[in-house]
């Protein structure tokens, strides 16, 4: 279905996110080390599902450079995964695996005023409807560079 291109851990609320190969995902917490998985997210709320997991596709960010000629570095988008060759919007509400992962799509992850803050005027307007995806952790384990991206059960529909 699709591939992780990056994977990326922002420690600090207000700090700047870094490339790491391979991340321990936990269930119910989100990527150790990242600032979600230690509660202390901008928007962090204790038992608020999609907050595990956020991911975007690599192809947003290639699209939002050539529609505004804004280029988002991975590092300053804000989401702990670059997906390539996955349309995340598909698996809101579905059950979906990342190598080992299992996940289920929660919302769309919306850019925010805060992202455009840190980062350029227009990034807010450029990344709408195409922002990415939150979601949720089911089953933890290793998530690494280069795992796919599947569909545990394609049978499985949106929930609302």
């Amino acid at each position: 279905m699709g591939f992780v291109e990056r994977i990326l851990i922002r420690s600090e609320p207000a700090g700047r996110s870094h490339a790491v190969p391979r991340a321990l995902a936990v269930e119910g917490l989100g990527l150790q080390g990242d600032r979600y998985f230690n509660g202390e997210g901008t928007f962090f709320e204790e038992g608020k599902p999609g907050q595990a997991l956020t991911l975007i596709e690599a192809e947003a960010l290639e699209g939002l450079l050539a529609d505004t000629g804004i280029a988002l570095a991975a590092e300053d988008a804000g989401r702990n995964v670059v997906t390539r060759g996955v349309d995340l919007e598909a698996l809101i509400g579905r059950r979906f695996r990342i190598g080992d992962v299992e996940c289920r799509g929660d919302r769309p992850c919306d850019p925010c005023a805060t992202l455009q803050r840190r980062t350029a005027p227009g990034v807010l307007r450029g990344l709408a409807g195409r922002g990415g995806l939150r979601a949720d952790i089911l089953r933890g384990g290793e998530l690494v560079t280069g795992a796919p991206l599947e569909l545990v059960d394609s049978s499985v529909r949106p929930v609302d």
